[in-house]
Order: structure tokens, then sequence, then C-alpha cells
């Protein structure tokens, strides 16, 4: 039965141990890459949470890298404070997520209008800052789109302003991103979307792609319902089984502590009816 234990006592343990010290490694890497974009990054653009990728990368790889070293830590060396302080913080997150889905499913207008808001704040920093102008690329190509709603939105960009005043070779245009990729093209022509919020809808079309990214992605969540849905259901997973883990361990330790202390009441009584 003592042997039953002290194995259930292991597995336990190490589970928790290795589950953590997988997501403490990706901590790291995310970190990395992050340090490594800012250091890299030639760019006097003020950053911003919302709008900084290499940024948030730093900062949702500390979170992580803290929480999950305070369950690598706590696991390994059987440190009750640590491992009480690990189920906290992941609960506090699984509530707060619980709490986002609820909202954003209540309010998905509101959600969905402060989203346009931001993607609209990309654009007019679009070309100030290197790793965000990466992003809103990818997004285009990825997607399909151009602008949030439509291309026009470009306009909002001061490189591409559609204005007589503007003096970017740019304006009237749009980035190389939102351009339609031809099947057998060998050269690709980064010049293809200058002028084109100044042609006509028919001749556009032929060119770039015309619908809002904010539409697409939203069009390509619905499309991909199950497998979004299966992402976050396994992360959701993944951090009860943390927790679990955490908790089985923690009752585990207690338990040992309280036989423990009995067998050392036991000692001390057996010592003094001796003496």
């Amino acid at each position: 039965m003592e042997t039953r234990r002290k194995k259930s006592f292991r597995a336990v343990k190490y589970t928790l141990f290795v589950f953590c010290y997988i997501f403490w490694v990706f901590s790291a890497v995310l970190i990395a890459v992050g340090v490594y974009a800012k250091v890299a990054k030639e760019s006097d653009a003020v950053d911003t949470l919302m709008a900084e990728p290499a940024l948030l990368l730093i900062i949702v790889g500390s979170l992580m890298f803290t929480i999950t070293f305070l369950g690598c830590f706590g696991a390994l060396r059987n440190i009750t404070l640590l491992l009480n302080v690990f189920v906290g913080i992941l609960l506090a997150i699984l509530l707060l997520q619980i709490t986002a889905a609820v909202l954003g499913l209540l309010f998905s207008e509101k959600v969905q209008e402060r989203t346009e808001q931001l993607m609209m704040k990309a654009i007019v920093r679009y070309r100030d800052d290197q790793d965000l102008e990466n992003v809103i690329d990818f997004v285009q190509k990825k997607f399909k789109c151009c602008g949030v709603d439509s291309y026009v939105d470009w306009s909002e960009n001061m490189y591409f302003n559609a204005s007589t005043q503007n003096p970017s070779l740019e304006a009237y245009g749009v980035p190389f991103s939102c351009c339609v990729r031809l099947k057998n093209e060998t050269v690709f022509n980064s010049m293809c979307g200058y002028g084109t919020q100044k042609m006509e809808n028919s001749v556009v079309s032929r060119l770039i792609y015309t619908n809002g990214c904010l539409d697409e992605m939203v069009w390509w969540g619905k499309q991909n319902l199950l497998l979004v849905g299966g992402m976050t259901l396994a992360l959701l997973c993944i951090e009860i089984c943390m927790m679990s883990l955490a908790s089985v361990q923690l009752s585990q330790i207690r338990s040992v502590q309280q036989k423990h202390r009995k067998s050392s009441i036991t000692q001390n009584l057996c010592c003094n009816r001796k003496s």
C-alpha cells in the first residue's frame, strides 16, 4: 500500500513538472523572440501594447515564464506555497477566460467595433512600425483582403492618403499585400497597388482584393468554428489538468506531513512513558 502511494505521488509530481517544463521552455522562446525583435527593429515609433507584436510577446512570455516556473519548482521541491500560488493564478486566468468568452458573446457588436478601431489604428501606423507592417501584410495575404472594411481605408494612412496634397509616391494606393497574385507569376510587382484608390471598381477588383479584413476574419472564424473551438477547449483542458495535478500533489503533501506529525507525536508519547 505504501509503495503504491509513493508511485502515485511520483507520477503526479513528475507529470506536473513535465507539463510546466514544456510551457516554461515555450515561454522562454517567446521572450527570446520578442527581445530579438525589439533589439533588431529600427524604429522610433512609440510602443503600445495592442500594436506592438514584440512587446506583446515579451509580456505574454514573461507571465508564462513566471507562472510555469512556480509550477516547476513547486512540483519538484514539494513546496506548498508555490503550488498554492500556481493553482490560484491558473484559476484566476481560467475564470478571466470564461468571463471574456461570455462577455464576447453577449456584447459581440461592441467587441467587433473595438476590434475595428484597433485595426484602423494599426493602418494609420503602417510604415512607422516594421513589426506592425509585417503583421498587417501577413493578415492581408492570408485572408486575401485589404483594409478593415474595404481597400479605401488605406486613405487614413498618411502615405496612401487619397489627396492631391499628398506628396508620397504611394498616394491613392494600397500596400503590395493587397494585390491579387497570379498562379504562374514569376516576378512580383511590388508597385501593383499604386493609384488603385482612384480607379474604377471593375478595374480595381482585378488588381487588388477589395473586401475588408475584418469581415474576412469573422467569416474564417465561422467557417473554422470547430478548429477555433477545439483549440480553445484544448487550452482550457490543459489548464484544468495542470490545476488538478497541482491540487492532487498538494493533497498528497499534506497527507504525508500529517503522517509525519502523527508519528512524531507517537514517538514523543512513547519517550515520555519510558522516562
